[in-house]
Order: structure tokens, then sequence, then C-alpha cells
């Protein structure tokens, strides 16, 4: 049969996707992290590896799903976040914009799975299913060998185990809770994403009126980390917004890197940290390092990070500011602290093997 009597959908999408295949899987398995220091690979959204020389490998807010698919009729559901944020009905174009750079059914060891919030893009039930399925397990401070957990605030882990991971497999976190996986110390501390306070359990026209009601306790919703490894600490703010009480967080704790949810709101809606909100967390939290993601994913949340540079080119000398931005790049691989100064990320150009071979061409000049 030729090539074209034999392709179909179904084959075309299992040769084609995840687009990466196990490239990023394989890079993490086989990256040797040395002493004193830590790697982290961006996953897209905010989701994010961790790897340390004690071989401590943990997810945070991992994701693979999408979002809007097909116009549908043409309207989102009354209770979604946005619809009882800003009052609106039509259906919001929130397309995926990056490739899945990792295949969550390829990985072969973790020792932690985090979400910082229950948000769509935040958790993944392909994820869960796997870690779960293939009985995934890693060692307890004793050495004793134990399923992987899952770690997150209330929500998450009633996500998990609507999805069926064992309860007992889930750890609840709240401010100031502490976890100590393997050369990691993982710190719970307060989340600012206001957008989950406007997350009703329903989405439907059964949804919960909030007007004139105390808001549900965020710490059940959602939590910070700060993730302490022998390379430095890392600050995850999730999809935190900007909040003053970052001042406190920097006085708390020694940062070195942080983390922000950066976009451009569309108009009527306040959803992530904008360009002056990203400086502002990196000075409040005093860290050294600050980086912004989810920008990245939703075509009607995109951001310049150019607008990030201006605006720290501008501030730095006047302000005084201790800390340098880096724009990292979807499935790129961050040192620290080996890459502290660096400012901006490129994907391996490869050819370093130029010319180590006799070219195969007619004569050298056309090269």
């Amino acid at each position: 049969m030729s090539k074209i009597s034999e392709m179909t959908r179904e084959k075309w999408v299992m040769s084609t996707f995840p687009e990466w295949g196990t490239w990023l899987t394989e890079e993490i398995e086989g990256w040797d992290v040395k002493p004193g220091t830590v790697a982290m690979w961006w996953l897209g959204c905010v989701g994010m590896w961790f790897k340390t020389p004690g071989g401590a490998n943990i997810t945070v807010d991992l994701w693979a799903g999408n979002g809007k698919r097909t116009h549908g009729d043409g309207f989102m559901k009354v209770g979604h976040q946005m619809a009882n944020m800003a009052g609106v009905r039509a259906m919001q174009p929130n397309l995926r914009n990056v490739p899945f750079v990792i295949d969550p059914f390829s990985i072969n060891h973790l020792d932690a799975v985090l979400a910082t919030h229950y948000h769509q893009d935040h958790m993944s039930a392909e994820l869960a299913a796997h870690v779960v399925n293939s009985n995934m397990t890693t060692t307890d401070a004793d050495g004793n060998e134990i399923p992987v957990p899952f770690i997150g605030a209330q929500k998450c882990v009633d996500y998990w185990v609507k999805w069926g991971v064992p309860e007992d497999r889930c750890i609840v976190v709240k401010p100031g809770d502490h976890i100590k996986i393997k050369d990691i110390e993982i710190i719970a501390v307060d989340s600012f994403d206001r957008t989950c306070i406007v997350t009703t359990d329903s989405t439907g026209p059964d949804r919960e009126e909030l007007y004139g009601k105390c808001p549900t306790d965020m710490d059940e919703k959602a939590v910070n980390y700060i993730i302490k490894t022998p390379g430095g600490n890392i600050y995850h703010s999730g999809d935190s917004h900007y909040s003053i009480y970052f001042a406190k967080h920097g006085k708390d704790y020694d940062i070195d890197v942080a983390t922000a949810a950066y976009g451009l709101n569309p108009v009527g809606i306040q959803d992530k940290m904008e360009a002056t909100d990203v400086l502002r967390m990196a000075e409040a939290l005093n860290c050294k390092v600050v980086i912004p993601i989810h920008h990245d994913v939703w075509t009607n949340f995109q951001a310049d990070v150019n607008e990030i540079k201006v605006l720290w080119e501008m501030r730095k000398d006047r302000l005084d500011y201790k800390f340098h931005p880096f724009f990292w790049e979807v499935g790129g691989h961050y040192v620290y602290p080996d890459d502290k100064d660096r400012m901006a990320y490129h994907h391996d150009r490869g050819f370093h093997d130029c010319f180590e071979h006799e070219p195969n061409v007619p004569f050298r000049s056309v090269l």
C-alpha cells in the first residue's frame, strides 16, 4: 500500500504528539547535577522540574492539557472564574500557544508531585495516572521505599483523590508547613492568587453567589512554595498576583530565584502580574534572579518579556536593584548558581562538531 492510502488521522496524531517526544525526559534523566547546584527545567505555563545533586526529582504544576479546541456555542460556563470575575459570557479565546515539551507517560522517576493550586492548567490527571499506575516509588527520610507523594493545598488534594489517587498518598499543606524530600526542603507559604477566591465549586448556573460574602480561605485553595536546595532557594509563586506581603516573605526567607506568573491582562481581567508587578515582586522578595513564566501558554494573555527588560533598565540604577531578570524558553534548562549571571536563554544551536569530518561537497568554494 502507498503511504497516502495508509495514512490516517490517528497515525498522524501518534507520530507527531507530543511534539518533543521523549527528548526532554531523556535530557533530565541524563543530566549530571553537580554538588552545590540545582538544575531546573521550564515545562510550559508555570510547570517546572527540579533536580538536585542528591538525586531528588520533583515537579511543580506540571500540566499536559489544552485550552479551547472549538468555538462551541460561543459562550463560556457562567461560573468560570473569569465569568465570576468580570461578568463575561462570550467564550474566552485561550488557545494553547506552545508545544507539549514533556510526555508525562515517559517519566521514569519522580520523588514528589507538587501543585500550587487546582486550576486546570496547573494539575495533570495524565501525570497522576502514570505515577499511580506505574507504582512509582521514592524513599523517605529513613531510607524506606514509599509511594511517590502528591503535595498541595486541600483543593488540589480533593482533585487528586477525585481522579483516583489514593488518599494516603496525598499530603495537604498550608503556609508554614515543611516537607523534606531527599536533599530538598519544601516550605509552603502564602499564595496571592486572587483568581482562586472567585473560583466557585460549580461552573454552572447553580454556582455560588459570592457578592457580599466573606471570601473562602485562600490557604485551602492555593499555596506558594519555597524550595530549598543545595544550589539555592527557589520561590515558586504559582499564579499569585502582586501582593505587598511578598516583602514579608522576603524578610523571612533567603530567596535566590523567584518565578512570576507574567502576562498581559485583557480589558476587564486581572489574572497575571504585568511587567511592573514582576519587578516589584522581585524587589520585595529580595531575590537575586526573577524569571517570568506563564506568558507563553495562552494566546489571549501573551506578553513581551522585553517590556520587563526595558523597565528594569530604567529603574535598576535609581532604585538600586539587587536582582536581574532571566528570560527563559519553554523546555529550556537553568542551573543555579552556574547560570546566575545569564539574562536570556537559547536552546542549543547544535553543529558543535562542524568540520571535524571532511565535508561532502563538490569543492570548498561553495561553502
